[in-house]
């Protein structure tokens, strides 16, 4: 990747995860660990990779995201508000009644939503139904679908995996976020989904390995993801809970608690002084 891209690109993603912890800060409720780890992919997709236009974020030829791990909406509302979809003060609105920033993304309300998610394993569903509409109409855009590793314990998933083999869809990349932390604490020891490449292999899919938190490779592994024919690819990406503040790194509590006020001024401090040394 080109260095001053990666560059931007990095930038871009401080900003989001700032822009995570002050809306999550502001509601007083939400997920930022999860939203932190998949920060980097999806500031790289919105702000390099997607053909997205904030001025006309219903076009009919744009690619598709479905965040079916919905409950890290505050990931995808900051990188929205960063690409220009809507102003950034909007992220301090974050679950507040009559806010277009609900705790889990809800179409109609905020453009460049795609689809409502939240319920587990459902959005790699709809994901799966938008692919198979392209591939009939014969249209261009793409489908992502980001997923979490604790939301693939949900059977769902598996049936949608089958139906994306079968069907070839080519035209759908599948992100995993394997930060290895759910809700009650590690994948491992709640449900365990590993081997996860195993099994996506076992279904027909073309895997993809690499850190979640590397421009490099995540713009590799989706070049890699165009060139695949008549098979769904994944992306899973190993990747850190609450990455980019460092007491919430890889601690199982910040999958979904806010910050107080002490907290989240450690964690603004520490962002914003990340972001003055890459905009140097």
């Amino acid at each position: 990747m080109d260095a001053l891209l990666k560059k931007q690109l990095e930038i871009a993603a401080t900003k989001v995860r700032m822009g995570v912890i002050e809306g999550v800060h502001a509601a007083k409720a939400g997920h930022p660990g999860g939203s932190l780890s998949v920060a980097d992919t999806l500031t790289y997709l919105y702000m390099h990779r997607m053909n997205v236009d904030p001025k006309n974020p219903t076009m009919p030829d744009r690619d598709r995201l479905v965040l079916s791990k919905g409950h890290t909406a505050p990931a995808l509302y900051a990188v929205l508000a960063e690409r220009g979809f809507f102003p950034a003060e909007e992220l301090k609105t974050l679950r507040k009644i009559g806010s277009r920033l609900q705790g889990h993304p809800s179409m109609g309300k905020l453009p460049g939503i795609d689809m409502s998610t939240g319920s587990l394993g459902q959005g790699i569903s709809t994901a799966c139904g938008m692919a198979l509409s392209g591939k009939i109409s014969s249209d261009t855009y793409k489908v992502y679908a980001v997923l979490g590793d604790g939301e693939i314990e949900e059977g769902q998933v598996w049936e949608a995996a089958m139906f994306a083999a079968h069907y070839k869809l080519d035209n759908l990349v599948a992100v995993v976020d394997n930060n290895g932390l759910q809700i009650d604490g590690k994948i491992s020891e709640v449900m365990s989904p590993y081997p996860i490449d195993e099994k996506f292999k076992a279904f027909g899919w073309h895997v993809i390995c690499i850190d979640g938190h590397d421009f490099d490779q995540i713009e590799a592994a989706f070049n890699e993801a165009e060139t695949v024919i008549n098979q769904p690819t994944v992306i899973i990406q190993k990747s850190v809970k609450g990455k980019g503040v460092s007491f919430m790194e890889n601690q199982v509590g910040w999958h979904g608690k806010a910050p107080n006020d002490e907290e989240y001024a450690i964690a603004m401090k520490e962002l914003g002084d990340h972001l003055a040394q890459l905009e140097k």
